[in-house]
């Protein structure tokens, strides 16, 4: 027997799987509750399986809906794209299109803001959204198909995903204009024994600096811990130790004078330098919204 169902109820199980709530779910699909729990009924009749465990009312994807989830998202997505395949809402590529990104805070705040500005002249109803967080933050909204794609700045092994690097990232390490290190003949073992001020645990900056300088430096003196590099440079300024941050994020402040980079100040300390990656979950097919910005973003780094 030909199991039917809509696009609609697909479109509910999704929701419904992010949410882990009806209520919720319904209120995101501007539904009704009732409409939203009658969509799902539907389709658990039709594939004859029940798609969540029931916790009170908290729905939470059973081994049957964490099989179909990342198959019904694809449908949906291509489903999406019809209408500017075939030039409906629009002149062929410029039809209107829905992009969701997220990014970790690097990339969001300093490198995303100018290619969205592009994206978004190049295609001016593009409706967009950007979740800000951390690399394991963004891992895990990628792995949840809560997005169409994520930039992270340190490396992911999630089985569920497929990544690729993206572009190259020139990291810093730097002191306030007064330290002691930006002058005279500081080595190594004076840059270990400086208070260090490092993101989080969990931050792709806080991985790769440690990966790049620990077999340097032996050892890094954290003194601080900040969730924030805006923070972390302006500390940094005041004098309150060194850190190592993306060139884009000290840009600003070298330009000023107010930090000195100390590659070419410390003896055996070489230029770093890592890679971001585009991470995509293996199921989820490329929408022509995430098509769209790679190209504008590739273009942009030649």
């Amino acid at each position: 027997m030909a199991v039917r169902f809509t696009l609609r109820e697909l479109d509910v199980f999704c929701a419904i799987a992010r949410q882990e709530n009806v209520h919720r779910a319904a209120e995101t699909l501007a539904l009704t509750q009732s409409a939203a729990s009658q969509a799902l009924a539907r389709l658990e009749e039709s594939l004859g399986r029940a798609l969540f465990d029931r916790h009170g009312r908290r729905l939470v994807l059973n081994e049957n809906g964490r099989l179909l989830l990342p198959r019904a998202q694809a449908l949906l997505d291509q489903a999406e794209e019809l209408p500017g395949l075939l030039g409906v809402g629009g002149e062929g590529n410029s039809a209107p299109f829905s992009l969701q990104i997220a990014a970790s805070t690097t990339i969001a705040n300093y490198l995303v803001p100018a290619q969205l500005a592009a994206l978004r002249r190049a295609h001016p109803q593009a409706r967009v959204a950007l979740t800000v967080g951390n690399t394991g933050e963004v891992v895990a909204a990628v792995a949840a198909l809560e997005v169409d794609f994520g930039l992270i700045e340190g490396p992911s092994h999630h089985p569920q995903l497929h990544i690729e690097p993206w572009r190259e990232d020139d990291l810093i390490v730097f002191a306030a204009a007064t330290h002691a290190l930006a002058s005279g003949n500081p080595s190594l073992q004076d840059l270990a024994d400086a208070p260090w001020l490092l993101r989080e645990a969990g931050s792709g900056t806080r991985e790769e600096v440690e990966r790049s300088l620990l077999p340097l430096l032996g050892r890094l003196n954290v003194d601080m811990e900040l969730g924030d590099s805006e923070a972390i440079k302006r500390a940094v300024a005041a004098g309150l130790g060194v850190s190592c941050l993306s060139s884009s994020v000290v840009a600003d402040l070298l330009a000023q004078g107010a930090v000195v980079a100390l590659t070419d100040r410390v003896p055996g300390l070489p230029p770093l330098k890592r890679m971001l990656h585009c991470i995509r979950h293996r199921d989820r097919a490329i929408t022509r919204g995430t098509a769209r910005f790679l190209e504008i973003a590739a273009a942009d780094t030649r």
